[in-house]
């Protein structure tokens, strides 16, 4: 996700609760951002698949009724954007990457994960940013089903990363033995995107 900046006017009128990442200003409500179309979501057609470097060769698939049927947990969450907008006090249910990692165990040399979304979009995670007991593939924002807008019927939320790094309207998990960049990386954006140091953009790697 990448928030859309705020005007200075409205900053006077912002309040921040918690402290915010370095280089971070507090948005107003929850920014709508996304690159290309909203996707129509079609039921009779739409899974999530696991494939890749899976332990036991297969590929792995879960219609949306399938998934919502696994258990679910809820965290609260800021979302942070590469652009330098936060917005806070986020409610999301779903389920746990880790649980998805249960059922489909990944091969014992993956490192790193991609995160498939509709129209070809890509990001790249480490294989420990996905299993954080805070990485949730969301259903639902504050109790109710996710928008279209903000990635209905499945987005990823990786709290700790900037939020490109969890797409909305995800559609599949690749597992890999190797890093490769994904959307916004090949486009210059950190291949790590950790807010709390900065890591925006891809000529502060080392």
């Amino acid at each position: 996700m990448k928030g859309r900046p705020i005007s200075s006017e409205q900053d006077d009128d912002l309040v921040a609760t918690a402290p915010l990442p370095p280089g971070q200003r507090l948005a107003k409500g929850w920014p709508v951002s996304h690159y290309g179309p909203v996707p129509k979501f079609r039921p009779e057609r739409w899974s999530l698949q696991v494939f890749g470097a899976t332990a036991t060769g297969d590929k792995y698939a879960w219609s949306f009724d399938e998934l919502s049927a696994l258990p679910c947990v809820t965290i609260e969450t800021d979302l942070h954007c590469a652009s330098g907008t936060t917005s806070t006090d986020h409610e999301f249910f779903g389920v746990a990457a880790r649980t998805i990692l249960e059922l489909a165990p990944p091969a014992p040399q993956v490192t790193h994960v991609m995160a498939w979304a509709e129209y070809g979009y890509s990001a790249n995670l480490r294989l420990g940013d996905f299993t954080s007991d805070r990485t949730v593939l969301a259903t639902h924002h504050g109790g109710e089903p996710l928008t279209v807008e903000h990635g209905f019927p499945l987005r990823l939320v990786v709290p700790h990363l900037y939020g490109y790094k969890g797409p909305k309207w995800l559609r599949a998990i690749e597992y890999m033995t190797a890093d490769r960049r994904g959307f916004w990386e090949e486009r210059g954006y950190h291949n790590i995107a950790d807010p709390w140091t900065e890591q925006r953009h891809s000529y502060q790697e080392e």
